[in-house]
């Protein structure tokens, strides 16, 4: 009963940190305003960068990441400790803990209880838990994300690639180069739900990036790749 108490003390605890509406809180707060009525109307860091400016938009990734890292490496890092699940597979009962507390953040911040169970997209919060979980995985993706956003100039479609890049490349590490990845049997799981929740919640931004009227940051798409034009001779018509 006391074990079943603990996991109850760390979803909801998860939940709250992750429904804290960091782009919300600063819009009203340093601005006036709130983030929902401007721009996309998104209260994610994309939004914030482009309506509050660079430096306010970093504050709320930061904070962001740092939601769902809470969540997984304090929170249950900390309450999860000792904490036996009864289960018929290998999967470590600490592994568990902490995806359940990181998967509960990142609900928090899509359906955040502040404002009304209307939240952002999640990736941040959710690249939190997984620096939490699978720190390497998480750094080749945000590799992955920068490139996509140099050469697009797209912010979704890097957090689509980004996500699509973590459970491919503990594939590829565990699979074809014996990485040691801990809890790998039920993080490739958990990472491929995460990716079908990224792409769901994007499902608006996939719509407008494949119809060609998603919105760029012109500032952002540095690395632009140079498309030899055939030249076609252009004859006069001679005179008759």
């Amino acid at each position: 009963m006391n074990e079943v108490l603990s996991i109850a003390v760390i979803i909801v605890l998860s939940y709250f940190v992750g429904s804290i509406p960091t782009g919300v809180i600063v819009s009203k707060l340093f601005f006036g305003f709130d983030l929902r009525i401007k721009g996309s109307g998104n209260m994610g860091s994309t939004n914030a960068f482009r309506t509050l400016g660079w430096k306010w938009g970093l504050f709320v990734q930061i904070f962001d990441l740092a939601k769902g890292y809470l969540a997984v490496a304090v929170i249950a890092g900390i309450l999860g400790k000792g904490i036996s699940i009864p289960n018929a597979t290998f999967f470590e009962d600490l592994t568990i803990i902490k995806m359940i507390a990181g998967v509960t953040a990142v609900c928090g911040h899509i359906w955040s209880c502040f404002v009304g169970f209307k939240g952002g997209k999640g990736v941040n919060t959710a690249a939190g838990m997984l620096i939490g979980l699978v720190p390497v995985d998480v750094t080749i993706a945000a590799a992955a994300f920068i490139l996509a956003v140099l050469f697009s100039g797209y912010v979704s479609l890097g957090s689509i690639v980004a996500a699509f890049s973590i459970p491919s490349s503990m594939l590829v590490r565990y699979n074809i180069f014996g990485a040691n990845i801990e809890g790998y049997h039920l993080l490739i799981y958990f990472s491929l739900g995460l990716m079908m929740l990224v792409f769901y919640t994007h499902r608006a931004n996939i719509k407008r990036l494949l119809e060609g009227t998603e919105n760029k940051f012109s500032k952002l798409h540095l690395i632009r790749l140079k498309h030899k034009e055939s030249k076609q001779s252009t004859k006069k018509p001679e005179s008759e």
